[in-house]
């Protein structure tokens, strides 16, 4: 924490404007459409919450479609920083205990850097940090920061424990082609249930998800993890044990680095035995978040039940010789907990590529299941793609009925990247409702505990695993 305060600190400074200083401008209400064509403006999307929502548009002074916006507020950005946008994660009060809300969670954060500014610099300097630097918008419930860049990768560590951080894109989200949406409503007409997938996705194995979770945490003593905070050892050694783990069942693997410091993304692909561009992601991030001032990571929950998942299966592909007539990655992010930065990395890489990506389904916090109420799917209530939350809530009534499925507001995971490059994109996520985990961003996130249900990892997995297999084609050596 003293590191990411003393660049802070040293490196933040006052900003000269001029019309060629880039600007971050937000607007209140809704989402609206640009009323200019003028490519200078970009929109970059609609954030806030609880009905304080900002549209946030980048552009420069000397841009002239400016004139068409009802301007709220002019954010000069920073040289050598990015602008971070964080919120609430959306918690249950039952967890809350004497956490602060958010407004005054932020400013203590705010007064913790300001306190330790005024340790570094003498009373002479020009310029010491001040809220209005370091918060360039604030509602009740949400804020952009401005972070110097190389301090990004700290920020994780000094956030309060419910605050979750997005990083700002620097260009205008894509929406989602009509093409694409009409393909999966397309799937969602044609949807039936299928003895041969119900067969397939029965192979998932709850014993092999227990060990692999013990060493992703360290709970296995033979395990040398611990933590999985994307700057550590710890997340360097899980890549390379995930990537392994993914080659055992034939997939074509790699690490794939994308921003100095951090642990790499691992990209796995099973290439499609048609000739076919289009492709599917299935993903989770095995980056994790311990307890404010600890070393410990451990991530069981978040979010080590999202990669037991591609990992279960990834071995029944292998199992079951399964074939896809789409291309298929099981891909596990790093970054995510710094604020989405290595699943974004990757989804503006693919949108540059011009990847025909026609599917994504990320798994974030699958594992824990509150004493007294039934195992539960949670989708999006808000960021993704509509018509593929609503495939997923189908499939699970035909394959998974045994969980009751609802709406989310718990935020932000990296389906986000690939929604705002335009892909048809969502969440599953583990109860239909806020954050009920009690060691959510805490470092006793093990998998030896109260309310850490196996049974509930393996029914999600299986509609995802389902979902996979009805919208990519496949065949399979053995039903």
């Amino acid at each position: 924490m003293i590191a990411f305060l003393f660049l802070f600190a040293s490196l933040l400074s006052s900003t000269i404007i001029v019309e060629s200083t880039p600007v971050l401008f937000v607007t209140p209400g809704e989402a609206v459409a640009t009323k200019s064509t003028d490519e200078c403006l970009s929109h970059l999307g609609l954030y806030g919450t609880n009905g304080d929502t900002y549209n946030v548009y980048r552009s420069s002074l000397e841009c002239g479609a400016l004139q068409s916006l009802d301007t709220a507020h002019l954010l000069p950005i920073q040289d050598k920083t990015s602008v971070v946008y964080i919120q609430e994660a959306g918690v249950d009060e039952s967890i809350r205990g004497d956490e602060p809300e958010f407004s005054e969670a932020l400013d203590k954060l705010v007064m913790l850097f300001v306190s330790y500014s005024e340790r570094v610099h003498d009373s002479q300097s020009v310029f010491a940090i001040n809220p209005d630097a370091f918060v360039l918008h604030r509602t009740p419930s949400s804020a952009l920061i401005s972070i110097p860049d190389v301090a990004l990768s700290s920020l994780d560590t000094v956030l309060p424990r419910f605050f979750v951080p997005v990083l700002l894109p620097t260009l205008a989200a894509i929406p989602v082609p009509s093409k694409d949406v009409n393909r999966v409503s397309g799937w969602l007409s044609d949807l039936h249930f299928e003895a041969d997938i119900s067969s397939l996705i029965g192979d998932l194995s709850v014993d092999e998800m227990r060990n692999d979770i013990r060493y992703l945490t360290g709970e296995d003593e033979s395990s040398p993890i611990v933590s999985r905070q994307s700057f550590t050892t710890g997340a360097r050694k899980a890549a390379n044990w995930i990537k392994a783990r993914f080659e055992d069942t034939g997939g074509d693997c790699e690490l794939r680095p994308f921003s100095f410091g951090y642990a790499p993304n691992v990209v796995c692909k099973y290439p499609a035995v048609v000739n076919t561009t289009g492709t599917i992601i299935l993903s989770g991030h095995y980056d994790s978040r311990g307890s404010f001032g600890s070393t410990r990571a451990p991530g069981g929950n978040d979010d080590g039940s999202g990669v037991l998942s591609i990992l279960g299966i990834a071995r029944t592909i292998k199992n079951k010789g399964i074939k896809f007539h789409t291309n298929v990655e099981l891909v596990a992010f790093a970054g995510e907990e710094q604020g989405l930065v290595g699943s974004r990395a990757y989804a503006k890489e693919l949108r540059e590529a011009d990847a025909n990506v026609t599917l994504m389904i990320q798994a974030d916090m699958i594992a824990y299941h509150k004493p007294g109420e039934p195992a539960q799917l949670g989708l999006p209530d808000r960021i993704g793609t509509a018509e593929v939350a609503q495939l997923v809530a189908n499939v699970s009534a035909l394959y998974s009925p045994e969980l009751s499925v609802g709406l989310t507001s718990a935020c932000c995971s990296d389906h986000q990247s690939f929604h705002e490059q335009g892909y048809a994109a969502t969440q599953v996520f583990e109860r239909a409702g806020a954050i009920a985990d009690p060691m959510y961003h805490n470092s006793r996130d093990l998998s030896d505990r109260e309310g850490y249900d196996f049974e509930q990892i393996r029914s999600i997995a299986k509609v995802t695993f389902a979902t996979l297999l009805h919208t990519a084609g496949f065949r399979a050596e053995s039903i």
